[in-house]
């Protein structure tokens, strides 16, 4: 087992409202940035913020060390990844409330203030997040995401739409006892897309996941894993990213999609992703495009239908909402061709 060391901090409030937990990794370049926006936070919330260093090969643990002595550090020996680090510090919190907060990520000054009063007003209690604005352009990128019929994150910009369907792990609110009922991230995901299965799981059983119409965050897009944002009008991705996304979107799909719809919805699912694969690794003109992202995505899903299933009559047997209460947040254009009409086929590294 992976040992933790626990440098305990100086001060810890004895029963913080909000826990806030940063997962970190070679992100000292950016943590004063984000640090900062906590420790400045606006309102008379007790805070307490944790912050798991998953074996950084930078200077991150001795600036926190040295700077940070109000924070709880967590540094792993080995690089265990976002979920397990994050379950770390959420079975490590005693806030009432979590917040997910990126390292490459700084919220507004009136955030936690504004997360708080929404949270007392969610009957019952789900998932939060607020407005998330490009670091370097302050534009709106979303405010939390809908999703397409095949599980594809669709940024929401509708200022009065409070209901969503999911919200980035960037900054992510949620009751920890909820968090706990929930199970936490899938650390069977490995990366990527267990921001939507927790959510996906949370509407599945009747709780909310919703945006703030006020406050928000700035965000790096891009910076931690690479990819997922525009650059001069072209979608610029790398391939793990795009592996982890596709094999792991299709997971929450078959897991959390209710009734028998689901089997037909996969199946043209499979049909469009080896016709996307071609299609991309021909204009790419790399096979790394198929043998890297499209071959293990296929693959997985097909040898691990057995697992899938067992995972979905886990989830679908607790399931509280209504098929159209589920679907209510889906859009149903196909978020990838109106990518591919607005920015053509994206550069994979």
């Amino acid at each position: 087992m992976d040992l933790v060391e626990q440098y305990h901090a100086l001060n810890r409030p004895e029963h913080p409202v909000c826990s806030v937990c940063v997962a970190n990794y070679n992100g000292a370049a950016m943590l004063d940035d984000c640090l900062g926006s906590v420790l400045s936070q606006l309102g008379d919330v007790s805070i307490e913020i944790i912050v798991h260093d998953d074996a950084s090969t930078d200077d991150s643990v001795n600036l926190l060390l040295a700077r940070y002595p109000s924070v709880e550090l967590l540094a792993s020996r080995e690089n265990v990844g976002f979920c397990k680090a994050n379950n770390r510090m959420v079975s490590h919190a005693r806030g009432k409330y979590v917040l997910l907060l990126n390292n490459d990520a700084a919220l507004h000054p009136d955030a936690i203030l504004t997360l708080v009063e929404v949270a007392g007003l969610q009957s019952p209690g789900g998932i939060l997040t607020m407005p998330q604005y490009d670091w370097e352009t302050d534009k709106l990128v979303d405010r939390g995401c809908l999703l397409d019929p095949f599980y594809n994150p669709v940024p929401n910009l509708d200022q009065d739409r409070r209901e969503v369907a999911m919200v980035i792990g960037a900054c992510f609110w949620v009751a920890r006892d909820l968090w706990n009922d929930l199970g936490g991230f899938p650390e069977w995901l490995e990366s990527i897309g267990e921001d939507m299965y927790l959510c996906c799981v949370a509407r599945l059983r009747g709780r909310p996941v919703h945006v703030t119409r006020t406050s928000g965050y700035r965000h790096r897009q891009g910076v931690s894993f690479g990819g997922n944002r525009v650059n001069r009008g072209k979608l610029s991705t790398t391939l793990r990213r795009r592996r982890l996304s596709e094999r792991n979107k299709t997971r929450v799909m078959v897991i959390c999609t209710p009734t028998w719809l689901v089997w037909p919805l996969l199946a043209v699912h499979m049909a469009e992703l080896v016709l996307e694969g071609i299609a991309v690794t021909l204009s790419r003109r790399d096979r790394r495009v198929w043998r890297e992202v499209y071959r293990p995505t296929l693959k997985s899903v097909l040898s691990g239908t057995l697992e899938l299933r067992q995972r979905r009559r886990g989830q679908q047997a607790q399931r509280q909402a209504t098929l159209r209460g589920y679907l209510h947040a889906f859009t149903w254009f196909p978020h990838k061709l109106r990518l591919l009409f607005r920015h053509g086929v994206p550069s994979i590294r």
